[in-house]
């Protein structure tokens, strides 16, 4: 099929600046809250670590925003480079991800899945040998004790339960709890999700019962793409999800995506306090509407059905419903 022109990029010099900004940024980060961490137990130190999580996470950035870029200019959609957007030392990971603007409609439903799909395979992609690699060198750890029940500690009812018998303390001058032990260590449990746990058992085996990794930089770098990868993949407006379920079933997909953002919701109440963060930016920035394409008679082929379907595949074997979680050890 022959493609139309597409001009070329204006600035690409501002793009590579922000790239860089955005390692730098990246490297600081993890270095403010993880680096040097389990280089007791052979990991690299605190400058070895931050390089390798900031290049691993680069990695799957990149290759998630530049999938999307070759298949919107190969399709003849007008679009821009990435734009890295750094964020440092306001969170774990120092960017708040990457972005491509795209300036043109999209042709057909075909072009639309092909576009979507691209970026979160591209991640994945990357993200799957940097996680096996990382996950064979990462030390093998006592587990710490976790609580068992239906709650996640850091759910918005734990919180709110949590809140209440503070109060209540307050008004009825009852002896405060004990006080922490002065020794014990607060440690940071990434989520678990079904491709995390094959792709462990792939590199290192079956753990011997009470035994964790001990999680090496690159691959905490490669569970943040995965999580970025679920983020995008849920069929809410135009994320890459979104674009697919909109490709697949027209301005039907829109009562899907009200059914994610119930679904985020009730993680918000039930699971971890941090799903309401993207249950806001789902609603009040992404929306559930999305723009109709240049063709819309043109009817979406068996293999770009497969490929949606892959990737609702990749949506439920990174979906974790705790990202994160603090625990004493």
């Amino acid at each position: 099929m022959e493609t139309a022109f597409v001009r070329p990029t204006a600035r690409p010099w501002f793009h590579l600046l922000l790239l860089v900004v955005t390692l730098a940024s990246a490297f600081v980060s993890f270095a403010f809250f993880l680096g040097g961490q389990g280089e007791e137990l052979g990991l690299p130190g605190w400058v070895g670590g931050s390089l390798s999580f900031a290049l691993a996470l680069l990695a799957i950035l990149g290759a998630h925003e530049m999938g999307h870029y070759v298949l919107a200019r190969r399709h003849g959609v007008d679009t821009s480079l990435p734009y890295f957007i750094p964020l440092p030392l306001l969170s774990l990971v120092g960017t708040l991800g990457a972005v491509i603007v795209i300036r043109g409609r999209i042709p057909h439903r075909n072009a639309l899945v092909d576009i979507g799909a691209a970026g979160p395979l591209a991640g994945l992609a990357v993200a799957v040998p940097v996680l096996l690699w990382g996950l064979a060198h990462s030390p093998i750890v006592d587990a710490p004790p976790l609580e068992a029940g239906l709650l996640g500690d850091g759910s918005l009812w734990v919180l709110a339960q949590r809140l209440f018998g503070w109060v209540m303390l307050q008004l009825t001058h009852a002896p405060a709890p004990p006080e922490l032990d002065a020794e014990a260590v607060w440690q940071v449990l990434f989520g678990d999700s079904l491709l995390m746990q094959g792709l462990r058992w792939l590199a290192v085996g079956p753990l011997p019962p009470g035994k964790q990794l001990y999680e090496h930089p690159v691959v905490v770098a490669g569970w943040f793409g995965l999580l970025v990868t679920m983020l995008n993949l849920m069929p809410v407006g135009q994320l890459d999800g979104g674009h697919l379920s909109f490709a697949l079933w027209g301005r039907r997909a829109q009562w899907l995506g009200r059914a994610v953002a119930l679904g985020l919701f009730l993680l918000t109440l039930f699971a971890s306090a941090s799903w309401g963060v993207w249950l806001l930016v789902t609603v009040k920035l992404v929306g559930f509407g999305h723009p109709e394409v240049i063709e819309p008679g043109l009817p979406l082929s068996r293999g770009r059905q497969w490929l949606c379907a892959l990737c609702f595949l990749a949506l439920a074997g990174c979906a974790m419903p705790i990202p994160l979680r603090q625990v004493l050890s």
